[in-house]
């Protein structure tokens, strides 16, 4: 194809529908396929949207990567000629979204912008909190000069990712405010 019609196609948003949990080794499969066709230019971009969440693994503060849509991969492209082909065919592929008699369906862009907000918007507080308690459970609290005691959840503030807990000092139950990953339950 000559220069002009390579930069005349117009790309748009669609969504791989993929065998969850098998994302990243898909993503890199279809890069490396593209480039093997030679087809780059046509494919702007794949993104698996992700967000970051702390855990508390063995009392500590682990940081994880977790998939904002599992199963699913975004990628901005121009399905033209082999394109659309060479990724239907990568393993662990299921196919488009929204794929109508062999012709995948892009996305509005109302809804690209959504999703590619969310994205952004996880980049920029880069890590987001999962809240794992409820009032009434025992947690046990592993950070601070508290260290090591034993309480009741009294309060849950998901606001401020902080938990109101009932401990025993001294015999008397004292309410303590601590982070949510200042506690572990027991």
């Amino acid at each position: 194809m000559s220069e002009i019609q390579k930069t005349d196609t117009v790309k748009k948003w669609y969504v791989i529908r993929a065998v969850a949990g098998q994302e990243k080794k898909i993503k890199q499969f279809i890069e490396v396929e593209i480039s093997r066709i030679g087809m780059n230019d046509y494919v702007s971009q794949i993104l698996i949207p992700t967000e970051k969440v702390i855990q508390i693994r063995n009392g500590k503060k682990v940081t994880i990567e977790r998939n904002f849509y599992p199963g699913y991969i975004l990628i901005e492209a121009a399905i033209v000629g082999e394109i659309g082909h060479t990724i239907k065919n990568v393993p662990n592929v299921i196919g488009f979204l929204g794929d109508k008699g062999g012709n995948p369906v892009p996305m509005r862009q109302s809804e690209v912008n959504r999703i590619l907000g969310n994205v952004d918007a996880l980049t920029e507080n880069e890590i987001e909190t999962i809240n794992p308690y409820l009032i009434g459970d025992a947690v046990k609290v592993i950070d601070g000069p508290f260290n090591s005691f034993s309480g009741v959840i009294e309060e849950i503030n998901e606001d401020k990712k902080k938990l109101k807990v009932m401990v025993k000092i001294f015999g008397r139950k004292t309410p303590l405010e601590l982070n949510y990953t200042q506690v572990e339950k027991e």
